[in-house]
């Protein structure tokens, strides 16, 4: 075993406590106060000094390094979603239609085991740079964090961050080389009728069968007017109209998003959805609003970064624990930082070794192994120092031509 990951594993019972209070106690986006609190907290009992606050409920950590040399930055996002927890455990949320069901919770608890391993043991060349970001459950908070100059302000060379994985065994990693996730869009159709009784149709223009028709219609986008060696997805979570069982909508809206990897094929989609809508509420005689909005890019894992880290993998977990996986068609807004300077994004594997399954991402019963926290934990503190060394390693080589 390593010695950094023996520290992780020392680390254990904190980083399950600090996961759990933060698993009872979760917040939105933007909306991160007490749990910003938390972490400041926490930070100030490693003996941080260089805490800097930012876009409300974010926080910025920073570790100097005893000589000069190039910034890492590590990223934890700190928000929970907009559901109810059904989980029946003594950490089970305590904040009604509020909790942590992506694993961010967890992504902070091992964040900050990061920053007090690297705080004690001290960084010999270079800095690494910490984040705890707000937003990321589509609010694009770490566009935000860009935007108030968090990769400038020390100038950071590069950035890391995982995500726990339920489908992955405790004590395994994958990476996706290039794009790692899609670009993640969203829209809002609305159908607009003209409402009436439901004895008289006839005189009426059905927003509710204008949108059946839509929904179906849709779908043959992906099916048939996209090349089938490309990837896309379109789906609609939400349908909202209607007001009783004898009248007519008057209007019906649908709500849903649109995933895909390549460029041309993200415009291609949106221009077809709006030929289809188009088509249809013109041949059924109803009027449309089409909003179309481009969400997170995708992510760009940057290749020397994965080479630094399968090294990295190797030391902490062993041989052949690193799988090298397809794209997820999830989207992530650590694009962001991806689309700026070279990164790295990983997945954690968190699903107990007993077990088969695990409840996905976003499910009310979504719950993780905590025996999987200090290998994210060391995973990210010694990806941070092989990083560091490498690239000291790479300008002593160049410097010596």
């Amino acid at each position: 075993m390593s010695t950094l990951l023996a520290k992780a594993m020392n680390l254990q019972d904190e980083l399950s406590k600090w996961r759990r209070h933060l698993h009872q106690y979760p917040e939105l986006g933007f909306e991160e106060f007490n749990t910003s609190d938390f972490i400041k907290e926490r930070l100030k009992e490693f003996g941080i000094t260089e805490i800097t606050k930012m876009v409300g409920t974010g926080l910025m950590v920073f570790l100097r390094g005893k000589r000069p040399g190039p910034t890492v930055m590590l990223r934890a996002d700190i928000d929970a979603l907009p559901i109810q927890d059904e989980k029946t455990v003594e950490y089970a949320s305590k904040i009604n239609n509020v909790a942590h069901l992506c694993g961010h919770d967890a992504h902070t608890a091992m964040m900050l085991g990061a920053v007090k391993i690297l705080k004690d043991m001290e960084i010999e060349t270079g800095n690494i740079q910490v984040i705890f970001q707000p937003a990321e459950e589509g609010l694009s908070g770490a566009k935000k964090m860009i935007e108030e100059d968090v990769l400038n302000i020390h100038g950071v060379d590069a950035a890391a961050a995982l995500h726990v994985q339920p489908t992955l065994p405790t004590g395994e990693i994958s990476v996706c080389p290039n794009s790692s996730t899609a670009n993640s869009d969203r829209f809002v159709i609305k159908v607009i009728g003209k409402g009436g009784h439901a004895a008289h149709p006839h005189v009426t223009v059905d927003s509710v069968a204008v949108a059946a028709e839509l929904i179906s219609s849709i779908q043959h986008i992906v099916s048939r007017k996209i090349n089938p060696l490309e990837n896309a997805v379109i789906s609609i979570g939400k349908i909202s109209g209607g007001s009783a069982r004898n009248v007519i909508a008057p209007s019906v809206s649908l709500v849903g998003t649109v995933r895909t990897f390549k460029k041309e094929v993200q415009v291609n989609v949106k221009e077809e959805m709006e030929r289809i809508i188009s088509g249809i509420c013109q041949a059924f005689g109803a009027d449309y609003q089409f909003d179309y909005e481009r969400g997170y890019p995708s992510v760009d894992n940057d290749e020397a970064m994965i080479t630094i880290f399968k090294s990295t993998a190797a030391n902490i977990l062993g041989e052949d624990k690193l799988s090298v996986v397809p794209p997820s068609m999830g989207g992530e807004d650590f694009s962001y930082y991806t689309k700026k300077v070279p990164s790295l994004f990983f997945r954690l594997g968190v699903r107990p070794k007993n077990k088969e399954t695990m409840y996905s991402h976003h499910h009310p019963l979504f719950d993780i192994d905590e025996t999987a926290m200090p290998y994210g934990t060391a995973l990210l503190s010694q990806f941070a120092l092989d990083f560091l060394h490498h690239k000291k390693v790479l300008k002593e080589t160049v410097s010596s031509k």
